[in-house]
């Protein structure tokens, strides 16, 4: 009589099916008590205020761009690719904001004179690089993560006017 071993099992051995098993049953019930998503993107009237601020922010920001292009147009031409940038950070703000008619903040004067054009403006792109960062703390899921990117954005502008 020789002694040989069995034939290895075929297919999946009872110990496979029963972790994967369990492994499944985990995923399940963690994602059943997930909330779902729209819930957890829903809107709380503080949030859209905010988010309104900050679409009023960003207006000043556009407007900005414009008046520091007309005090220095060397300047205009030079930073044209920040303010189209800027521009289109606004295009998703307000599309982001629920009823966003938002009125635009106070202006500012505008830069005091062609000279002091870019410190003006790398100042207005700055405090709005600010404003965005610490209201994106108070949102949540996309709308925090369009207000955190929009900062991180400005602070890459605020560097290239350095």
């Amino acid at each position: 009589m020789s002694l040989t071993p069995p034939p290895p099992p075929r297919g999946f051995t009872r110990r496979t099916v029963l972790a994967a098993s369990a492994a499944g049953l985990a995923l399940l019930v963690a994602g059943c008590s997930s909330p779902p998503a729209d819930e957890r993107e829903q809107v709380t009237s503080k949030q859209a205020d905010e988010l309104a601020a900050q679409v009023a922010v960003q207006e000043t920001l556009v407007a900005a761009f414009a008046s520091s292009g007309a005090a220095d147009p060397a300047l205009a031409a030079e930073v044209a690719e920040l303010a189209a940038q800027a521009n289109d950070q606004l295009t998703r703000l307000k599309a982001a904001a629920p009823g966003s008619s938002a009125a635009p903040s106070s202006a500012s004067a505008g830069p005091p004179s062609a000279a002091e054009a870019r410190a003006w403006l790398r100042g207005q792109v700055a405090a709005a690089a600010d404003s965005h960062a610490a209201a994106s703390v108070d949102q949540s899921g996309a709308r925090a993560a369009l207000l955190g990117s929009i900062a991180a954005g400005l602070r890459g502008q605020d560097g290239r006017l350095a």
